[in-house]
């Protein structure tokens, strides 16, 4: 064998050897990040006893109607940088075994979400989007690295989304939950509660198709422009086109856009999405 063949060979296999924990799906070199706190069966409560005014506080402080947030201020507060820690262990005492509605449960996991997802931003701060910090392959992921502890089990922001808040049904979560970024739903600067839900659901999902950015009719061309999260989701608001129609009609912002919905006399086409982080206009925005 040549030298140069020989050379070639373990190069070969050094490839190999390295793309074998990516192959294998190995994580080893994400970082977990966990925030919240572990506690004993005997000191956590249901879902409907959770206080989650710490966290309706902190939206009211930094998040303005249109749902930007206040990063920058938000960062440079240590004292509130614990308050949203303290928010977060107060979700770890929730049970998931004791009995809760099913109001406070999805209320309890939507502000979860996006109380996390702002920790996240937080400790990454300053970013222009989320999605720096969403490694495909290896390294940290946002979405799947950040585990937030509640009844002692390690939830991530995937499994909040996906293995809980869809499998509750209720479609409208998707205009509710925050990704911190412009095409996002706006941030809702009040605490979802049990109380509230469905007047709150009802509001942000209005204010969602109201935004041209998520939703325009094109009357002449019987054509809606939706928001990539109607792709991405289908199947969450109904089993075919016109289901789906059917399920936003009531929240479009104009009449004819509603009967074209019931009536499902139009054809689709989605928005691009703009992942940019969902920061109002700060000192340290406006210099960059």
């Amino acid at each position: 064998m040549t030298r140069r063949l020989v050379t070639r060979v373990l190069a070969l296999s050094l490839l190999v050897a390295t793309a074998i924990p990516i192959l294998s799906g190995d994580s080893a070199a994400a970082e977990n990040v966990v925030v919240g706190q572990a506690l004993p069966a005997n000191q956590q409560i249901s879902f409907d006893q959770i206080d989650h005014s710490g966290w309706d506080r902190l939206l009211k402080k930094y998040v303005n109607g249109r749902g930007q947030v206040n990063y920058w201020a938000w960062h440079e507060s240590a004292a509130d940088g614990r308050a949203l820690d303290d928010y977060l262990r107060v979700l770890s005492t929730a049970s998931r075994t004791k009995p809760a509605s099913r109001q406070s449960q999805i209320a309890f996991w939507i502000n979860a979400y996006n109380a996390v997802t702002i920790k996240g931003i937080l400790r990454e701060y300053p970013t222009s989007s989320i999605r720096n910090h969403t490694a495909k392959v290896l390294g940290y992921n946002i979405w799947k690295d950040l585990l937030l502890i509640v009844g002692n089990t390690k939830t991530s922001l995937d499994d909040m989304e996906h293995k809980l808040l869809r499998k509750m049904e209720e479609p409208r979560i998707h205009f509710a939950i925050v990704c911190a970024s412009h095409s996002c739903p706006r941030l809702l600067n009040e605490a979802y509660t049990s109380a509230n839900l469905e007047r709150q659901l009802v509001a942000n999902t209005q204010v969602f198709f109201a935004n041209q950015d998520n939703f325009r009719y094109d009357v002449a061309k019987r054509q809606f422009y939706l928001s990539s999260i109607l792709k991405w989701f289908a199947a969450d608001f109904g089993a075919d086109q016109s289901a789906q129609l059917k399920a936003i009609a009531p929240y479009l912002p104009t009449k004819a856009a509603q009967v074209a919905a019931i009536e499902n006399s139009v054809s689709l086409s989605y928005l691009k999405y703009d992942w940019g982080l969902n920061e109002q206009s700060t000192p340290r925005s406006a210099g960059r």
